[in-house]
């Protein structure tokens, strides 16, 4: 008679499961049941409780200070915080007579080494903006740098 499911880890987080027999089932020790509500994400391991997000940028944008995510929920809440970098950028064109060119957001995902989770881990935000020329001597002054600087270099190698 089959009459239950049992299990084990592989250390990576993946649980192969099989049916044994009713008068085989041991009771689950603490270990397994931590390790069984941790497969199902349930609970946090201790490298997940632990784990703190911080900005390196000099902007005014949110985790200034390190700070706890929880993993599932890392995904939104680092995206929405990339976001505020995008959205920065929008607002300094506006105010210096820019044009943000493009604005790119990448994240990066890891998984958790003791439960096998995974996560958004960091992101990358990367802006390109177009400054107008306010001076007009500026523009001619690219214009005369051209014309002498055409022909400077010289290859005498081909």
């Amino acid at each position: 008679m089959i009459g239950g499911i049992n299990g084990y880890s592989n250390g990576l987080g993946v649980y192969t499961h099989y049916a044994v027999p009713v008068d085989k089932i041991s009771p689950l020790s603490r270990e397994d049941k931590t390790d069984a509500l941790k497969a199902l994400g349930k609970t946090e391991c201790e490298t997940c409780r632990s784990r703190k997000y911080q900005d390196g940028s000099d902007e005014m944008v949110s985790f200034k200070s390190p700070a706890h995510i929880d993993p599932s929920a890392s995904g939104s809440v680092v995206r929405a915080h990339e976001q505020e970098h995008v959205s920065n950028a929008y607002k300094d064109a506006a105010m210096n007579n820019g044009e943000v060119m493009r604005a790119s957001v990448s994240l990066q995902t890891a998984v958790c080494p003791e439960c096998g989770t995974s996560y958004v881990s960091g992101g990358l935000t990367t802006t390109q903006i177009k400054y107008e020329e306010s001076n007009p001597y500026s523009a001619n002054q690219k214009i005369a740098d051209q014309s002498v600087l055409v022909g400077m270099n010289f290859d005498a190698a081909v």
